[in-house]
Protein backbone atom coordinates (compact mmCIF):
# COMPACT_ATOMS: atom_id res chain seq x y z
CA UNK A 1 0.00 0.00 0.00
CA UNK A 2 1.43 3.72 -0.73
CA UNK A 3 -1.75 5.44 -0.29
CA UNK A 4 -2.44 5.27 -4.66
CA UNK A 5 -4.78 2.90 -6.34
CA UNK A 6 -6.97 0.93 -4.62
CA UNK A 7 -5.85 -1.70 -2.05
CA UNK A 8 -8.77 -4.24 -0.75
CA UNK A 9 -7.80 -5.83 2.83
CA UNK A 10 -9.96 -8.88 3.23
CA UNK A 11 -10.14 -12.30 5.17
CA UNK A 12 -11.37 -10.04 8.07
CA UNK A 13 -12.61 -12.08 11.48
CA UNK A 14 -14.07 -9.18 12.73
CA UNK A 15 -14.10 -5.50 11.74
CA UNK A 16 -15.02 -2.54 14.23
CA UNK A 17 -16.26 0.14 12.08
CA UNK A 18 -17.80 2.19 14.93
CA UNK A 19 -20.78 2.80 12.45
CA UNK A 20 -23.84 1.15 13.85
CA UNK A 21 -25.61 1.40 11.03
CA UNK A 22 -23.18 -0.92 9.01
CA UNK A 23 -22.80 -3.64 11.48
CA UNK A 24 -23.78 -5.56 15.08
CA UNK A 25 -23.65 -3.46 18.02
CA UNK A 26 -22.77 0.05 19.10
CA UNK A 27 -19.42 -0.65 17.40
CA UNK A 28 -21.13 -1.68 14.19
CA UNK A 29 -19.07 -4.93 14.19
CA UNK A 30 -18.78 -6.87 10.65
CA UNK A 31 -18.08 -10.79 10.71
CA UNK A 32 -16.10 -12.30 7.65
CA UNK A 33 -15.50 -8.40 6.44
CA UNK A 34 -13.45 -6.85 3.60
CA UNK A 35 -12.67 -3.53 2.87
CA UNK A 36 -11.66 -1.57 0.09
CA UNK A 37 -8.99 1.47 0.61
CA UNK A 38 -8.58 4.08 -2.10
CA UNK A 39 -6.08 6.32 -2.30
CA UNK A 40 -6.17 7.94 1.44
CA UNK A 41 -9.63 7.37 1.78
CA UNK A 42 -11.94 4.25 2.59
CA UNK A 43 -13.71 3.37 0.07
CA UNK A 44 -16.02 0.17 0.72
CA UNK A 45 -16.61 -1.25 3.92
CA UNK A 46 -18.94 -4.87 4.20
CA UNK A 47 -18.78 -8.36 4.10
CA UNK A 48 -16.25 -10.47 2.56
CA UNK A 49 -18.76 -12.24 -0.56
CA UNK A 50 -20.10 -9.39 -1.20
CA UNK A 51 -17.00 -7.52 -2.60
CA UNK A 52 -15.64 -7.19 -6.28
CA UNK A 53 -12.15 -8.44 -5.63
CA UNK A 54 -11.10 -7.97 -9.18
CA UNK A 55 -11.04 -4.35 -9.33
CA UNK A 56 -8.18 -3.92 -6.32
CA UNK A 57 -4.86 -3.10 -7.49
CA UNK A 58 -3.41 -4.71 -4.32
CA UNK A 59 -4.56 -7.14 -1.68
CA UNK A 60 -4.04 -7.35 1.62
CA UNK A 61 -4.52 -10.36 3.85
CA UNK A 62 -5.72 -9.39 7.64
CA UNK A 63 -4.93 -13.36 8.15
CA UNK A 64 -8.14 -13.77 10.08
CA UNK A 65 -7.16 -11.13 12.16
CA UNK A 66 -9.60 -8.54 13.76
CA UNK A 67 -9.48 -4.85 12.14
CA UNK A 68 -10.41 -1.52 13.87
CA UNK A 69 -10.09 2.07 13.84
CA UNK A 70 -6.62 3.62 14.14
CA UNK A 71 -6.41 4.87 17.95
CA UNK A 72 -7.03 8.83 18.20
CA UNK A 73 -4.62 10.39 21.31
CA UNK A 74 -6.68 13.32 21.78
CA UNK A 75 -4.04 14.31 24.61
CA UNK A 76 -0.74 14.31 25.00
CA UNK A 77 2.43 16.24 26.37
CA UNK A 78 5.30 15.22 23.61
CA UNK A 79 7.34 18.54 23.57
CA UNK A 80 9.96 17.79 26.39
CA UNK A 81 13.06 16.90 27.18
CA UNK A 82 14.42 14.62 30.71
CA UNK A 83 12.67 12.08 32.44
CA UNK A 84 11.02 11.90 35.75
CA UNK A 85 11.94 8.40 36.73
CA UNK A 86 12.60 9.31 39.99
CA UNK A 87 9.82 10.98 40.89
CA UNK A 88 7.64 8.36 39.74
CA UNK A 89 9.50 5.99 42.08
CA UNK A 90 9.01 8.11 44.94
CA UNK A 91 5.26 8.73 44.22
CA UNK A 92 5.25 5.16 44.59
CA UNK A 93 7.18 4.95 47.89
CA UNK A 94 4.12 7.20 49.15
CA UNK A 95 4.67 11.05 48.19
CA UNK A 96 1.91 12.36 46.63
CA UNK A 97 1.63 14.09 42.99
CA UNK A 98 0.91 18.10 43.04
CA UNK A 99 2.17 18.88 39.74
CA UNK A 100 5.46 20.68 40.76
CA UNK A 101 7.48 17.89 38.89
CA UNK A 102 5.94 20.64 36.04
CA UNK A 103 9.07 22.67 36.61
CA UNK A 104 11.83 20.23 36.36
CA UNK A 105 10.53 19.27 32.37
CA UNK A 106 10.41 22.80 32.40
CA UNK A 107 13.86 23.70 33.14
CA UNK A 108 15.67 20.68 30.84
CA UNK A 109 13.16 21.75 27.63
CA UNK A 110 13.95 25.43 28.20
CA UNK A 111 17.75 24.21 27.84
CA UNK A 112 17.12 21.97 25.19
CA UNK A 113 18.18 22.28 21.59
CA UNK A 114 15.14 22.41 18.32
CA UNK A 115 16.63 19.31 17.32
CA UNK A 116 16.77 17.82 20.51
CA UNK A 117 12.79 17.77 20.81
CA UNK A 118 11.79 17.62 17.47
CA UNK A 119 13.76 13.76 18.16
CA UNK A 120 12.25 13.01 20.82
CA UNK A 121 8.61 14.07 19.15
CA UNK A 122 9.60 12.06 16.28
CA UNK A 123 10.21 9.14 18.65
CA UNK A 124 7.17 8.97 20.85
CA UNK A 125 5.11 8.98 17.70
CA UNK A 126 6.56 6.47 16.39
CA UNK A 127 6.21 4.38 19.50
CA UNK A 128 2.55 5.66 19.30
CA UNK A 129 2.00 4.69 15.59
CA UNK A 130 3.24 1.28 16.31
CA UNK A 131 0.44 0.50 19.01
CA UNK A 132 -2.03 1.65 16.54
CA UNK A 133 -2.34 5.14 17.25
CA UNK A 134 -3.05 7.22 14.09
CA UNK A 135 -4.13 10.70 15.34
CA UNK A 136 -2.37 12.14 17.81
CA UNK A 137 -3.11 15.80 19.56
CA UNK A 138 0.03 17.43 20.54
CA UNK A 139 0.46 20.01 23.56
CA UNK A 140 2.90 22.86 24.30
CA UNK A 141 3.73 23.97 27.72
CA UNK A 142 7.22 22.94 29.38
CA UNK A 143 8.55 26.38 28.43
CA UNK A 144 6.21 29.27 29.40
CA UNK A 145 7.60 31.74 27.73
CA UNK A 146 6.48 33.66 24.74
CA UNK A 147 9.35 32.65 22.43
CA UNK A 148 9.05 29.01 24.11
CA UNK A 149 5.95 28.16 23.79
CA UNK A 150 6.17 28.82 19.75
CA UNK A 151 9.14 26.98 19.36
CA UNK A 152 7.41 23.85 20.99
CA UNK A 153 4.12 24.75 18.68
CA UNK A 154 6.74 24.97 15.90
CA UNK A 155 7.91 21.88 16.43
CA UNK A 156 4.95 20.03 17.69
CA UNK A 157 3.72 20.89 14.19
CA UNK A 158 6.71 18.93 12.13
CA UNK A 159 4.83 15.83 13.53
CA UNK A 160 1.27 16.37 14.10
CA UNK A 161 -1.46 18.89 12.42
CA UNK A 162 -3.31 18.75 16.12
CA UNK A 163 -1.49 21.32 17.70
CA UNK A 164 -2.68 22.58 21.13
CA UNK A 165 -1.02 25.61 22.70
CA UNK A 166 -1.29 25.02 26.83
CA UNK A 167 -0.03 28.29 27.86
CA UNK A 168 -1.13 27.94 31.11
CA UNK A 169 -0.10 24.91 32.27
CA UNK A 170 1.79 25.91 35.63
CA UNK A 171 2.95 29.04 36.66
CA UNK A 172 6.81 29.43 35.58
CA UNK A 173 9.37 29.94 38.35
CA UNK A 174 10.32 33.65 37.58
CA UNK A 175 6.33 34.76 37.92
CA UNK A 176 6.68 33.20 41.13
CA UNK A 177 4.25 35.33 43.66
CA UNK A 178 2.34 37.21 40.67
CA UNK A 179 0.39 34.58 39.33
CA UNK A 180 -2.13 37.25 37.73
CA UNK A 181 1.11 39.23 35.99
CA UNK A 182 1.89 35.73 34.26
CA UNK A 183 -1.91 35.41 33.34
CA UNK A 184 -1.88 38.71 31.81
CA UNK A 185 1.17 38.14 29.95
CA UNK A 186 -0.08 34.71 28.62
CA UNK A 187 -4.03 36.94 27.28
CA UNK A 188 -1.55 39.99 26.37
CA UNK A 189 1.18 38.98 24.54
CA UNK A 190 2.16 34.76 24.15
CA UNK A 191 -1.54 33.50 22.83
CA UNK A 192 -1.54 36.84 19.93
CA UNK A 193 1.62 35.67 19.19
CA UNK A 194 1.24 31.75 19.15
CA UNK A 195 -1.87 31.48 17.94
CA UNK A 196 -1.48 31.28 14.06
CA UNK A 197 0.67 28.15 14.75
CA UNK A 198 -2.11 26.06 17.01
CA UNK A 199 -5.31 25.05 16.56
CA UNK A 200 -6.32 24.46 20.32
CA UNK A 201 -5.81 26.56 23.69
CA UNK A 202 -5.56 24.81 27.11
CA UNK A 203 -5.24 25.32 30.20
CA UNK A 204 -4.63 23.67 33.65
CA UNK A 205 -7.51 24.42 35.49
CA UNK A 206 -6.77 23.45 39.06
CA UNK A 207 -4.68 23.45 42.74
CA UNK A 208 -1.31 24.41 42.52
CA UNK A 209 -1.89 25.83 38.59
CA UNK A 210 -4.60 28.41 37.56
CA UNK A 211 -8.23 28.63 39.43
CA UNK A 212 -11.42 29.16 37.46
CA UNK A 213 -11.33 32.99 36.81
CA UNK A 214 -7.08 32.98 35.51
CA UNK A 215 -8.17 29.86 33.27
CA UNK A 216 -11.49 31.77 31.95
CA UNK A 217 -9.26 35.03 31.04
CA UNK A 218 -6.46 32.45 29.35
CA UNK A 219 -9.07 30.71 27.48
CA UNK A 220 -11.30 33.18 26.17
CA UNK A 221 -8.25 35.21 24.97
CA UNK A 222 -7.45 31.47 22.92
CA UNK A 223 -10.87 31.61 21.69
CA UNK A 224 -10.95 35.52 20.64
CA UNK A 225 -7.68 34.23 18.25
CA UNK A 226 -9.53 31.51 16.50
CA UNK A 227 -8.77 28.45 18.75
CA UNK A 228 -10.70 25.92 19.89
CA UNK A 229 -10.93 25.34 23.74
CA UNK A 230 -9.97 22.66 25.57
CA UNK A 231 -9.14 21.98 29.15
CA UNK A 232 -7.27 20.07 32.14
CA UNK A 233 -10.27 20.20 34.70
CA UNK A 234 -10.79 18.42 37.98
CA UNK A 235 -7.73 16.20 37.98
CA UNK A 236 -6.44 16.62 41.32
CA UNK A 237 -9.55 18.63 43.01
CA UNK A 238 -13.05 19.28 42.55
CA UNK A 239 -11.70 22.33 41.15
CA UNK A 240 -14.47 23.78 39.04
CA UNK A 241 -12.62 22.82 35.53
CA UNK A 242 -15.82 20.69 34.42
CA UNK A 243 -18.25 23.46 34.94
CA UNK A 244 -15.91 26.39 33.19
CA UNK A 245 -15.58 23.80 30.38
CA UNK A 246 -19.11 23.58 29.47
CA UNK A 247 -19.62 27.34 30.26
CA UNK A 248 -17.39 27.73 27.14
CA UNK A 249 -18.63 25.36 25.32
CA UNK A 250 -14.72 23.42 25.28
CA UNK A 251 -14.57 20.49 22.79
CA UNK A 252 -13.09 18.88 25.71
CA UNK A 253 -12.68 18.48 29.49
CA UNK A 254 -9.78 16.11 30.15
CA UNK A 255 -8.73 14.27 33.48
CA UNK A 256 -12.58 14.62 35.25
CA UNK A 257 -11.66 12.26 38.28
CA UNK A 258 -13.43 14.39 40.47
CA UNK A 259 -16.90 15.16 39.31
CA UNK A 260 -20.20 15.67 41.23
CA UNK A 261 -23.58 15.45 40.30
CA UNK A 262 -23.68 18.87 38.83
CA UNK A 263 -20.52 18.31 36.79
CA UNK A 264 -22.02 15.11 35.54
CA UNK A 265 -25.32 16.73 34.70
CA UNK A 266 -23.53 19.77 32.62
CA UNK A 267 -21.48 17.27 30.66
CA UNK A 268 -24.82 15.04 29.83
CA UNK A 269 -26.12 17.98 28.60
CA UNK A 270 -23.32 19.25 26.52
CA UNK A 271 -21.45 18.91 24.14
CA UNK A 272 -18.41 18.70 26.17
CA UNK A 273 -16.79 15.68 25.67
CA UNK A 274 -15.36 14.30 29.24
CA UNK A 275 -11.61 12.82 28.45
CA UNK A 276 -10.39 10.15 30.73
CA UNK A 277 -6.58 9.31 31.08
CA UNK A 278 -5.99 6.32 33.25
CA UNK A 279 -2.54 6.40 32.62
CA UNK A 280 -1.99 9.42 34.68
CA UNK A 281 -4.26 8.08 37.47
CA UNK A 282 -2.12 4.65 37.41
CA UNK A 283 0.80 6.87 38.02
CA UNK A 284 0.33 8.96 40.45
CA UNK A 285 -2.20 6.86 42.13
CA UNK A 286 -4.55 9.58 41.89
CA UNK A 287 -8.75 8.45 42.27
CA UNK A 288 -9.56 7.21 38.43
CA UNK A 289 -12.96 8.82 36.64
CA UNK A 290 -16.13 7.67 37.67
CA UNK A 291 -15.98 6.63 33.49
CA UNK A 292 -19.21 4.25 34.47
CA UNK A 293 -21.04 7.26 36.18
CA UNK A 294 -20.98 9.33 33.16
CA UNK A 295 -21.43 7.05 30.70
CA UNK A 296 -24.72 5.70 32.43
CA UNK A 297 -25.51 9.23 31.95
CA UNK A 298 -25.25 9.84 28.58
CA UNK A 299 -21.87 11.93 28.74
CA UNK A 300 -19.19 11.63 25.78
CA UNK A 301 -15.94 9.93 26.71
CA UNK A 302 -12.65 9.78 24.76
CA UNK A 303 -9.83 7.67 26.15
CA UNK A 304 -6.16 9.22 25.71
CA UNK A 305 -2.96 8.10 26.59
CA UNK A 306 -1.39 11.67 27.79
CA UNK A 307 1.94 10.61 27.42
CA UNK A 308 4.44 12.76 29.42
CA UNK A 309 7.24 12.72 31.36
CA UNK A 310 5.84 12.97 34.60
CA UNK A 311 2.83 11.23 35.10
CA UNK A 312 2.15 9.00 32.30
CA UNK A 313 5.26 8.13 30.46
CA UNK A 314 3.48 5.88 28.46
CA UNK A 315 2.31 5.63 24.47
CA UNK A 316 0.33 2.38 24.74
CA UNK A 317 -3.54 3.29 23.98
CA UNK A 318 -4.07 -0.87 24.84
CA UNK A 319 -2.40 -0.33 28.23
CA UNK A 320 -5.16 2.40 29.12
CA UNK A 321 -7.79 0.41 27.45
CA UNK A 322 -6.56 -2.61 29.59
CA UNK A 323 -6.94 -0.11 32.38
CA UNK A 324 -9.71 1.78 31.64
CA UNK A 325 -12.07 -1.65 31.44
CA UNK A 326 -10.95 -3.09 34.61
CA UNK A 327 -10.49 0.23 37.19
CA UNK A 328 -12.82 2.40 35.20
CA UNK A 329 -15.89 -0.07 34.74
CA UNK A 330 -16.02 0.66 30.97
CA UNK A 331 -16.88 -2.07 28.85
CA UNK A 332 -14.22 -2.97 26.18
CA UNK A 333 -16.76 -2.05 23.59
CA UNK A 334 -17.65 1.02 25.64
CA UNK A 335 -13.25 1.72 26.14
CA UNK A 336 -12.65 0.59 22.18
CA UNK A 337 -15.03 3.31 21.43
CA UNK A 338 -13.66 6.11 23.32
CA UNK A 339 -10.18 5.37 22.49
CA UNK A 340 -11.16 6.21 18.88
CA UNK A 341 -14.03 7.55 17.65
CA UNK A 342 -14.03 9.17 21.22
CA UNK A 343 -10.71 10.80 20.59
CA UNK A 344 -12.59 11.88 17.61
CA UNK A 345 -15.07 14.06 19.25
CA UNK A 346 -12.90 15.45 21.68
CA UNK A 347 -11.11 16.47 18.51
CA UNK A 348 -14.44 17.74 16.60
CA UNK A 349 -13.27 15.24 14.13
CA UNK A 350 -15.65 13.33 11.82
CA UNK A 351 -12.82 11.92 9.47
CA UNK A 352 -11.01 9.41 12.14
CA UNK A 353 -12.07 6.74 14.32
CA UNK A 354 -14.33 5.26 11.96
CA UNK A 355 -14.14 2.75 9.11
CA UNK A 356 -17.00 4.26 6.98
CA UNK A 357 -17.17 5.36 3.00
CA UNK A 358 -15.29 8.33 2.99
CA UNK A 359 -13.57 8.17 6.36
CA UNK A 360 -10.06 8.50 6.13
CA UNK A 361 -8.09 5.22 5.81
CA UNK A 362 -6.52 4.88 8.98
CA UNK A 363 -6.55 1.21 11.06
CA UNK A 364 -5.04 -1.62 12.81
CA UNK A 365 -5.19 -5.21 11.64
CA UNK A 366 -4.56 -7.32 15.10
CA UNK A 367 -2.85 -10.34 15.74
CA UNK A 368 -6.50 -11.29 17.49
CA UNK A 369 -9.65 -12.59 16.55
CA UNK A 370 -11.49 -9.93 18.08
CA UNK A 371 -11.29 -6.23 19.77
CA UNK A 372 -11.69 -7.96 23.45
CA UNK A 373 -8.10 -9.16 23.21
CA UNK A 374 -7.13 -5.60 23.71
CA UNK A 375 -8.46 -5.65 27.26
CA UNK A 376 -8.38 -9.69 27.78
CA UNK A 377 -4.17 -9.83 26.84
CA UNK A 378 -2.89 -6.78 28.85
CA UNK A 379 0.71 -5.82 27.89
CA UNK A 380 0.81 -8.11 24.88
CA UNK A 381 1.50 -6.32 21.41
CA UNK A 382 -1.42 -7.06 19.50
CA UNK A 383 -0.89 -4.34 17.19
CA UNK A 384 0.46 -6.11 13.45
CA UNK A 385 0.17 -3.58 10.98
CA UNK A 386 -0.96 0.16 11.31
CA UNK A 387 -2.51 1.64 8.34
CA UNK A 388 -2.80 5.26 7.85
CA UNK A 389 -4.30 7.33 4.96
CA UNK A 390 -3.95 4.37 2.77
CA UNK A 391 -0.30 3.71 3.53
CA UNK A 392 1.25 0.87 5.96
CA UNK A 393 3.19 3.03 9.08
CA UNK A 394 4.01 0.01 11.24
CA UNK A 395 4.62 -3.64 10.79
CA UNK A 396 5.28 -6.48 8.36
CA UNK A 397 4.14 -4.73 4.84
CA UNK A 398 5.27 -7.66 2.76
CA UNK A 399 2.86 -9.72 1.36
CA UNK A 400 2.94 -13.03 -0.06
CA UNK A 401 2.65 -13.76 -3.88
CA UNK A 402 -0.57 -15.00 -3.86
CA UNK A 403 -1.56 -12.17 -1.62
CA UNK A 404 -0.69 -9.65 -4.39
CA UNK A 405 -2.48 -8.64 -7.90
Amino acid sequence: MDGAGTTLIDNIGSLVTNDASRGDGPLGIITDAALVVEGERVLWVGRHDEVDRAGADCRVDAGRGAVIPGFVESHSHLVFAGERSEEFAARMAGLPYGAGGIRTTMARTRAASDEQLSANVARLTAELVRQGTTTIECKSGYEQTSSGELRSLLVAGRHTDEVTLLAAHVCPPEYEGRKDAYVSMVVEEMVPSAAAHATWIDVFCERGAFDVDQSRAVLLAGRQAGLGIRLHGNQLTHSGGVQLAVELGAASVDHVCHTDDADIEALAGSDTVATVLPGADFSTRNTYPDARRMLDAGVTVALGADCNPGTSYTTSLPFCIAIAVRDLHMTPDEALWAATAGGARALRRDDVGILAAGSRADLSILDAPSHLYLAYRPGVPLVRQVIRSGRIVAGDSSQPAEGRR
